[in-house]
């Protein structure tokens, strides 16, 4: 939630969802800590069966598969912690362990196809966890410009600098076929989308538009790339570029978009207005599964919804009164993983899910 510490939608799980939910009258739900306990499975998800929580407290979310789908990397934020750090897990939830230096802010980790790590982090610039934007003008982001591209031993061990510019470097994930990396950076002035090999050389810029670009991922085959981006004009384009002068970006309006791997071959798939996020392709590379609060353009919810890459045949996939964000399949479309709300314990977590994916529904 990319841009996550920094850049991440965690950060928005956390502002929305930390409030009390919904009530909904047809919810089975019981009430404790003075917050609404939502369940954790629900009989209007068809497609999801056998759901389980990995994780129990704190803010956890962008829960990634290894690429055999044996492991899961993610983030979070737990104890008296003042910002997050990356961790590693069975994807069973056994073997939860942190991973990251423990030292500035990190986000967005992902494992290499040699089961090695790619993360981003502020800890080269100073141990601290960096301040937050002011939110008297609104809800906005901050892009520090000590995000930095780390790698590190499958322990986390010999994390050393792959690629830092300066500016914002960050959301960065991986082909799982020969290791191509693809993430966002502010190098040239605009928050653009950028791929290198795994070793960080053959720098490439992909998008060329003014605006946001970001959460990039590539499609299992990794022909394709799916990401969120703002496109403003006007007025909006004005203020956009007077927050990005401050290291700010407001994420309020981001639509969907896929191209080739290449960057050409742009089509934008959602056109609702909405915080459209975290797309991720399914392996038949015609369907995306996104986060977005459509229903509630203003609210605290947000849903999965599945699109087919034209932007036909929308299909509303979670229906919890709450957070579901940060879906990604295993890479034979069989598994899902996500971050939710449901079920909490306290108000304000965020917890890892997975379940059985149901392509056929009767």
């Amino acid at each position: 939630m990319r841009s996550r510490a920094a850049s991440s939608w965690i950060l928005l799980a956390c502002a929305l969802a930390g409030g009390a939910l919904p009530a909904a009258a047809e919810e089975t739900s019981r009430r404790g800590a003075g917050h609404v306990v939502t369940p954790i499975e629900r009989d209007d998800e068809p497609r999801l069966r056998n759901l389980r929580k990995l994780t129990a407290g704190g803010e956890n979310a962008e829960a990634y598969w290894s690429p055999d789908g044996s492991e899961l990397s993610f983030q979070a934020k737990r104890g008296d912690a003042g910002c997050d750090a990356i961790y590693r897990m069975d994807a069973d939830g056994g073997r939860q362990r942190q991973v990251s230096v423990g030292a500035g802010r990190t986000t967005c980790a992902y494992i290499q196809i040699d089961g090695s790590l790619l993360y981003a982090s502020t800890h080269a610039h100073g141990p601290g966890c960096l301040e937050d934007p002011d939110r008297s003008q609104g809800y906005v982001w901050p892009l520090h410009p000590e995000m930095d591209l780390w790698a590190a031993d499958a322990d986390g061990d010999n994390a050393r600098v792959l690629f830092a510019s300066e500016g914002y470097d960050a959301e960065a994930t991986v082909c799982h076929r020969d290791g191509r990396i693809v993430f966002t950076s502010t190098m040239d002035g605009d928050l653009e989308l950028y791929t290198m090999e795994r070793d960080g050389s053959g720098l490439r810029r992909l998008t060329h538009t003014p605006g946001y670009d970001g959460g990039a991922f590539f499609s299992a085959d990794c022909s394709k790339i799916v990401w969120r981006a703002s496109r403003p004009t006007g007025d909006a384009l004005v203020e956009y570029r007077a927050l990005l002068a401050r290291d700010l970006v407001r994420p309020s309006q981001l639509e969907i978009f896929v191209a080739d791997a290449d960057g050409s071959n742009v089509v934008q798939v959602t056109a609702n207005g909405a915080a459209n996020f975290a797309p991720y392709m399914h392996p038949d590379n015609e369907r995306i599964l996104y986060a977005s609060n459509q229903a509630d353009p203003k609210g605290r919810n947000f849903d999965l919804f599945l699109i087919r890459v034209d932007g036909s045949g929308e299909e509303r996939v979670t229906a919890n009164p709450s957070f579901d964000g940060f879906p990604m399949w295993t890479h034979d479309g069989r598994r899902l993983v996500f971050a939710s709300n449901r079920g909490n314990a306290r108000r304000g977590e965020t917890n890892i899910f997975v379940a059985d994916w149901i392509d056929a529904l009767d």
